[in-house]
């Protein structure tokens, strides 16, 4: 799932919804920099994060 993702998608972490939206920053094999709302830039191991996509922002 987390192979499609492209800088300027917006994403939530499912496992930590209180982060609110991201943008995705960058995706490099399997880590994932996304700018979340509440959380600021965090970097996520897609290896064990499957990120939800909410739309595809604002490009």
């Amino acid at each position: 799932m987390n192979d499609i993702l492209e800088p300027g998608m917006i994403v939530r972490h499912p496992g930590a919804p209180e982060w609110g939206e991201g943008q995705v920053q960058s995706r490099i094999g399997d880590r994932i920099t996304v700018n979340f709302t509440e959380a600021g830039k965090q970097v996520i191991d897609g290896r064990r994060v499957a990120l939800q996509i909410l739309r595809m922002g604002d490009m």
